[in-house]
């Protein structure tokens, strides 16, 4: 069974683009496997209606995202979500099992390029390729940075003597 998350990609409501973000994060942080399904991309009005129909509409006309469901089965909304993980009972809540110890099951969205929510790029995969190589720091070679300085100084000096010399010549 697998938990779906609707969202808005979208909204320009803050607190519920903050809500979104936060299920998402308990979610990862959990290591539970879930669908985002934005409401707001074309061609998900289905989806949309589904959610519409399906959730509780508390102080709206319609139920505002982010709304959790299990498959088909209708979990709760943020606030519901919000009270399951503080009581230590997200599970109950999403009707699953989590397991803190295990890593976490990655489904990806092929069609919107989501990976457990998350937008995936090719960018992300080149840089695993290549690891950083990092610099020493300074204070690991004293030396080479007093040198670095002093060359710095001298290249300084040579150029204001350079500056004085040709206005001497002009």
């Amino acid at each position: 069974m697998v938990v779906k998350v609707y969202v808005s990609g979208i909204s320009g409501n803050k607190e519920v683009k903050k809500r979104q973000q936060r299920v998402l994060m308990i979610l990862d942080s959990k290591h539970v496997s879930y669908n985002v399904v934005d409401i707001t991309e074309p061609g998900k009005e289905q989806e949309k209606e589904f959610m519409q129909q399906k959730s509780n509409a508390k102080d709206a006309k319609y139920p505002l995202p982010p709304q959790i469901f299990n498959e088909e089965e209708y979990c709760g909304d943020y606030e519901e979500f919000d009270l399951a993980n503080e009581i230590d009972e997200l599970d109950k809540f999403l009707k699953v099992t989590i397991n803190d110890k295990k890593p976490v099951e990655i489904k990806e969205n092929s069609e919107s390029g989501q990976v457990n929510g998350h937008m995936s790029s090719s960018r992300e995969a080149s840089a695993e390729k290549e690891p950083a190589v990092e610099e020493p720091s300074p204070e690991s070679k004293p030396d080479e940075k007093v040198e670095e300085e002093e060359d710095k100084a001298e290249v300084a000096s040579d150029s204001r003597a350079e500056a004085v010399e040709d206005e001497q010549n002009e």
